[in-house]
Formats: C-alpha cells, sequence, structure tokens
C-alpha cells in the first residue's frame, strides 16, 4: 500500500460491508460485535488462566446485563454530555433510541464511553447484587478483558470515518473531505487498546486487592484518552470548553483519573484480601 493510496483510503472505502435490503449494515457495527466477542474471550480467558470462581453460564449472563448498560448509558450519556439538543431529547424520551428518521432507517449514532461507563458500572452492582458474587471482582475481570475490545472499536472508528483527528502534515496523516487529519482513531485504539491491556496483563499476578485493577484501568484509561484527545478533533458542537484547549473528552477523562486514584486509596486502606490470593497459577 503507497502513502498516497493511505492517504485517501477513504475515497477507496465503502463504510457499508453490505446490504440487506433497505438495511445497511456498516464496517463500524461488525467491529463493535468484534470488541464485544473479544473482551467476552478474553475474560473467559482470564476465568480458566487465573482461577476466577465463575463459570461460564454465570459469565455470559453477566456480559448480557453489562452490554445492556453499556448501550443505555453510552446513548444516554451523549445526550446529556454532547448532544445540543438535550432539552429536546428529554421532553421527547421516545426519539432517544429511535432509529429512524424522515421515515427512513438511519440507526442510533451519538455514544459516550463516560456514559458507557456510568452504564457498566450499574449493571455490574445489580448483577453482584442478584448473583450475590463479588462486585470488585466483576470490576476487576472488566478491566483486564474489555482494553482489548477498544482496538476493534477504534478501529470500527476509523473505518466508519467517525471521530476523526485533528488537521496534520505529516506524511500518515488522512484526507477527510480534502483535509489532511490526524488518524486519531487508530492512535486510540494503540493507547487505550494496546497500551492499557499490556500493562494490566503483566501487572495482574501482582494484585494485591480487590478492585484494584479496576482503579488502575480508570487512572490508564483516563490517562490515554486524555493524551489521544490532543490528536482528536473536539466535538463540533461544543469546541474547546476551558482555556482554549480543554475538551469535553479529556475533562472527563481528568474526573476519571481522580476517581481512579481516590478509589485506588480507598480501596488500598479498606485492606480486603484479594481474590487473586485465593486463585490458581496457572
Amino acid at each position: 500500500m503507497t502513502m498516497d493510496f493511505w492517504q485517501h483510503i477513504y475515497e477507496h472505502f465503502d463504510p457499508v460491508a453490505f446490504s440487506i435490503g433497505p438495511f445497511h449494515v456498516h464496517w463500524y457495527g461488525i467491529m463493535y460485535v468484534l470488541a464485544l466477542v473479544t473482551a467476552l474471550l478474553a475474560a473467559k480467558w482470564y476465568v480458566k488462566h487465573d482461577g476466577y470462581p465463575v463459570d461460564e453460564k454465570r459469565l455470559d449472563g453477566y456480559f448480557i446485563y453489562v452490554e445492556i448498560g453499556v448501550i443505555l448509558g453510552a446513548r444516554l450519556g451523549y445526550i446529556l454530555f454532547y448532544d445540543p439538543h438535550t432539552l429536546w431529547y428529554l421532553s421527547h424520551p421516545w426519539e432517544i433510541f429511535n432509529p429512524f428518521h424522515g421515515g427512513a432507517f438511519t440507526g442510533i449514532s451519538g455514544m459516550s464511553y463516560h456514559g458507557a461507563v456510568i452504564g457498566f458500572i450499574i449493571a455490574t452492582w445489580l448483577f453482584s447484587k442478584r448473583s450475590k458474587t463479588s462486585f470488585w471482582m466483576w470490576m476487576d475481570l472488566v478491566a483486564l478483558s474489555v482494553p482489548v475490545g477498544y482496538i476493534f472499536g477504534r478501529i470500527g472508528n476509523f473505518l466508519n470515518q467517525g471521530l476523526v483527528g485533528r488537521v496534520a502534515d505529516v506524511p500518515w496523516s488522512i484526507y477527510v473531505n480534502g483535509t489532511p487529519r490526524h488518524p486519531s482513531q487508530l492512535y486510540e485504539a494503540v493507547l487505550e487498546g494496546v497500551f492499557v491491556a499490556a500493562i494490566l496483563f503483566f501487572y495482574r499476578k501482582r494484585q494485591r486487592f480487590e478492585g484494584e485493577l479496576i482503579a488502575l484501568y480508570a487512572i490508564l484509561y483516563g490517562t490515554a484518552r486524555f493524551v489521544a484527545e490532543f490528536w482528536r478533533e473536539p466535538d463540533i458542537q461544543l469546541g474547546f470548553i476551558c482555556c482554549g484547549w480543554v475538551t469535553m473528552g479529556q475533562f472527563l477523562s481528568l474526573l476519571m483519573i481522580l476517581v481512579g486514584i481516590v478509589g485506588y486509596y480507598l480501596l488500598y486502606r479498606r485492606g480486603k484480601k484479594p481474590l487473586v490470593s485465593a486463585r490458581s497459577d496457572i
């Protein structure tokens, strides 16, 4: 692949993988499914090799809970944090998940990662109460398995030509509507996916208490996302929200880092024995 082809890849690529009648299946949707499947497979691997006291049926049930929580949280989070028509959606709640516009099927666009985190936490808490299992055990397991899925998720953003990067003059820039931009989605795939997943993978055997991995995840992801935002175009409807350079994503990431640090300190002070001490070292 020549550099010229790479820079103009969007001119040669159709974001729609295939169509079934009036319904169009986008590469982004396929990547989203791959992200979920990869995260689930990673979780099953950790359950098997790290001795988590979870059977496969319960793990599958948990992921169903989490997926519902993530979808609801991601969509509602976008409406509350990013969408300029928040009040309209709140007064017309049935439109929040309406995939039809003007009589045509357009799908649902506009998802917030930080909203997804809130939905995930609520879903995990509800499942742990219902199944009488440890909330922090589930959180640690997700901290290990989910970052792998981000790799596919961000590649999906890239293929969908969404969440584009800022204007750039680097040789590997991508032309978007005639303007060269950073392929920031791929930067995020590396920083939020590969980077976070690798650190937690190698650190996990040193885990000292329940909740340590999810606290570290919050700090690591927040940091990776904060850095990646310097190459990502600010949301057009918001722009910079502070100081001429801070984006909404960076603000929410700073909050995430703060929550991770405070959570780490409180969980460490609690001094509860970690599950890893009782798990096998296969």
